[in-house]
C-alpha cells in the first residue's frame, strides 16, 4: 500500500510513532508467520489500529478509518457479493448522493474501484482500512445467513450505563423487561446512543417504517440517517427507551415524556425523552444534553469585535432586561448560559426560572417549572423576587404575565436575562408591546436585543474553491461580485458527505442607547428603530453571515438558507411599497450611492 520506495517499518520510524527497536522485535516476530507488519505491530501492542491506519492513510494521501458499528449500513454492504467482497478485501459502507464510501485494504488499486463501480454503478470513495478490520466486519454483516442481531450481541450493556435505573423487582414484574433481558435490544439502544454522542448529535429520532424502525440523528442541525435496525424491532427498542426514561410502557395511546442520566464514555449525558403515537406505532425522539457542550466561551459561539463589546456592555450594566431572540433551535439557550457565566459569582444571587431546567450550573439556583401544579412563570418570579436575587434568568417569555413581571425585576435594580421568539432583535420590542407593555417601562428597562442564528461551518477536510450561482449573488446583494472566490466542503467521509462540520451563531444586536430609548418611548415602529440603527452602521444577521462567507468559514447559500425570513420580510416589504430599508437591505447610504437592490425570490 506504501510507495516502492519506502517500507512500512521505516515510515513509522521516522514519524517517530515507533522506536529502531520495536520495529527489530516486530520483523523478528513476523518471520515464519505469514502475517503482515501492520498486523504484527497491532497484535504486539506496538501501536494501535488507528494510529497504524492514520499513518498509512497519510503516508499514500488517502482517508483511513478503523471499522466499527454505526458506520456501516447492512443494506449497502449487500450491494458487493460476500465471496467477491473478501476476494478484493473491501466493505461498502454507506452511500451518499450516488457515491459509495468503501472501506478498503488497497484504496490505491484502481482495478478494484474500477470493478467496484461496474457492480454497483456508483462514484467508489475509497477509505482505507485494515484488512483483518474488513474481515471481521465481512464476517458479521456480509457472510450468508449472519443476521445483523448476532453482532449486536457483542456490545456488552457496560457501554452506556444508565444511573438511578429502575429497581431489579419493578424491572422483574414487567413482561417487557423479560423479553429485553438477554436479547440485543439493550445493546442497540446503547449503540443508537453512542453513535448519537460521537458524531455531537443534538436529537435522535427513533421512527415507525413500513419496513421496520428509521433511526435519524439531528447533525448540526439537519437529520442524518447513520444506522438502521433490523425489521420487527421497533416496539421492543421503543420499550426499552421507554423503560430507563421510567415512562409507562403499557401506554401507546398518548405522548409522555421521560427523563434519564447516563455515563458515556466517561461523560455524564442527560437524556430528555418524548413518544408520540403516529399511525405506524410510536416515534421517539431523544434530546441529548452533553454538559461538555456548555464549555465554550462568548467568543467560540461567534461573538466578535464590536459586536462582542456591545453585548457585553449591556451585560454589565447594574439593572436591566437583556434579550436572546430567534426561532427553535437557534442556540437562544446556549448564550443566555455563556451570558450567565459572565455575571456568576460568590458575591452575586443568580437565580433561573426555566421550562424544563436543561443543564445542572454551578453557583446558580435553578427553579424549573411545572404548570400541572401551578408552578408557572410568573408566580415563580414573584417568589424568586422575594429571595434577594442579583441575576434572574427567565427561560422564556411567553405570555404578558411573565413579561410584566420580568420587566418590574428589571426596573428594581436587577439584571434579568430571558428569550423570546421574534425574528429580529427590533421585532422584540414589538411583541413585548403586544404583551401589554406600555412604553415608557419598556424603555427604561430594556438594554439590549440580541437576535440569532445557526450556521453550519464548511468542514476543514474537504474544503474546496467555488463560484456561487447568480441567483446566489443576487439574493445577497452581491451581483457585481461574479468573480469573487468562496470555499465550501466539497463532502468527505469526516463531515457524512455533507461538506460541513460544527455550527457557530450569527448575530444581530440592537443596543438600546438614549435614542433608541426615545423611540420606543414615543412608540416608533419597527421600520423606525430599524432606519435609525441601520443610519448608525447597524449589521444585520445577513451581513455577519456575509462575512462569515467572506473569510471562507460557510458558504453563501447556507447563509442565505439560514436568513431566508429576511428575504421573505424584504419581498413584502416592496409588495407593500414601504420606503424604509428592509432589514436586510443596504444602508440609506449605500442605496445613495447607486448600489443594486436586492431582487429575492417570491415567498410561496
Amino acid at each position: 500500500m506504501l510507495k516502492r520506495t519506502q517500507r512500512l517499518g521505516s515510515v513509522l520510524v521516522e514519524q517517530g510513532l515507533i522506536t529502531a527497536d520495536e520495529l527489530e522485535s516486530a520483523l523478528n516476530a513476523q518471520k515464519g508467520g505469514n502475517k503482515r507488519l501492520g498486523e504484527t505491530l497491532v497484535g504486539m501492542g506496538i501501536v494501535t489500529a488507528p494510529t497504524l491506519v492514520n499513518a498509512i492513510a497519510n503516508q499514500i494521501g488517502v482517508d483511513g478509518c478503523v471499522l466499527r458499528h454505526g458506520l456501516i449500513d447492512p443494506k449497502v454492504v449487500a450491494l458487493v457479493d460476500y465471496d467477491e467482497a473478501q476476494r478484493l478485501k473491501v466493505l461498502p459502507m454507506f452511500l451518499v448522493e450516488g457515491t459509495l464510501t468503501v472501506a478498503m485494504a488497497e484504496p490505491q488499486s484502481l482495478p478494484t474501484i474500477d470493478r467496484l463501480a461496474q457492480m454497483t454503478n456508483t462514484r467508489i470513495n475509497p477509505v482505507l482500512a485494515l484488512e483483518p478490520n474488513i474481515l471481521e466486519y465481512l464476517e458479521k454483516y456480509s457472510k450468508p445467513h449472519v443476521s445483523v442481531e448476532s453482532f449486536m450481541t457483542s456490545l456488552t450493556e457496560s457501554d452506556v450505563e444508565v444511573v438511578e435505573r429502575e429497581t431489579e423487582e419493578e424491572e422483574n414484574s414487567r413482561d417487557i423487561d423479560r423479553m429485553i433481558d438477554g436479547s440485543p435490544i439493550v445493546n442497540l439502544v446503547n449503540l443508537a446512543i453512542l453513535t448519537a454522542i460521537r458524531h455531537n448529535a443534538s436529537d435522535i429520532h427513533v421512527e415507525p417504517d413500513r419496513n421496520g424502525t428509521r433511526i435519524r440523528y439531528r447533525i448540526d442541525g439537519m437529520l442524518q440517517q447513520l444506522m438502521k435496525p433490523p425489521s420487527g424491532m421497533h416496539a421492543a427498542i421503543v420499550s426499552r427507551i421507554k423503560v430507563i426514561g421510567k415512562m409507562d410502557i403499557s401506554e401507546k395511546r398518548l405522548p409522555q415524556e421521560g427523563r434519564v442520566h447516563v455515563v458515556a464514555e466517561g461523560r455524564d449525558i442527560d437524556l430528555r425523552v418524548s413518544t408520540m403515537p403516529t399511525i405506524l406505532g410510536e416515534k421517539v425522539v431523544i434530546r441529548i444534553l452533553d454538559r461538555e457542550r456548555l464549555n465554550v466561551t462568548l467568543e467560540q459561539l461567534g461573538f466578535e469585535g464590536p459586536g462582542l463589546e456591545r453585548f457585553l456592555a449591556g451585560l454589565r450594566r447594574p439593572h436591566g432586561l437583556v434579550l436572546v431572540t430567534g426561532p427553535t433551535g437557534s442556540g437562544k439557550t446556549t448564550t443566555l448560559y455563556c451570558a450567565l457565566d459572565q455575571l456568576k459569582e460568590y458575591g452575586r444571587n443568580v437565580v433561573t426560572v426555566e421550562d424544563p431546567v436543561e443543564y445542572q450550573l454551578d453557583l446558580v439556583n435553578q427553579v424549573q417549572i411545572t404548570d400541572g401544579i401551578g408552578l408557572t412563570f410568573p408566580r415563580v418570579l414573584r417568589s424568586v423576587l422575594r429571595q434577594d436575587p442579583d441575576v434572574i434568568l427567565v427561560g422564556e417569555i411567553r405570555d404578558g404575565e411573565t413579561a410584566r413581571v420580568g420587566i418590574q425585576a428589571a426596573l428594581t435594580g436587577h439584571v434579568v436575562l430571558s428569550t423570546l421568539h421574534t425574528n429580529t432583535a427590533v421585532g422584540a420590542v414589538a411583541r413585548l408591546l403586544d404583551m401589554g407593555i406600555e412604553p415608557y417601562l419598556l424603555a427604561s428597562a430594556l438594554n439590549s436585543v440580541v437576535a440569532q442564528r445557526l450556521v453550519r461551518k464548511n468542514c476543514p477536510h474537504c474544503l474546496v474553491s467555488y463560484y456561487p450561482s447568480p441567483t446566489a449573488l443576487a439574493d445577497a446583494d452581491r451581483s457585481g461580485r461574479s468573480r469573487q472566490i468562496y470555499r465550501k466542503g466539497e463532502g468527505c467521509s469526516k463531515c457524512h458527505q455533507t461538506g460541513f462540520s460544527g455550527r457557530v451563531a450569527v448575530f444581530e444586536i440592537m443596543t438600546v442607547n438614549d435614542n433608541v430609548r426615545d423611540l420606543i418611548h414615543a412608540g416608533a415602529g419597527e421600520d423606525q428603530i430599524r432606519t435609525h440603527l441601520q443610519q448608525a452602521g447597524w449589521q444585520t444577521i445577513r451581513e455577519h453571515g456575509l462575512q462569515l462567507a467572506d473569510r471562507g468559514l460557510s458558504t453563501l447559500e447556507e447563509v442565505l438558507r439560514v436568513t431566508h425570513i429576511e428575504t421573505i420580510a424584504r419581498v413584502r416589504a416592496e409588495r407593500t411599497g414601504e420606503s424604509e430599508p428592509a432589514l436586510d437591505g443596504p444602508s440609506p447610504g449605500a442605496k445613495a450611492s447607486g448600489a443594486a437592490p436586492t431582487t429575492g425570490s417570491e415567498p410561496s
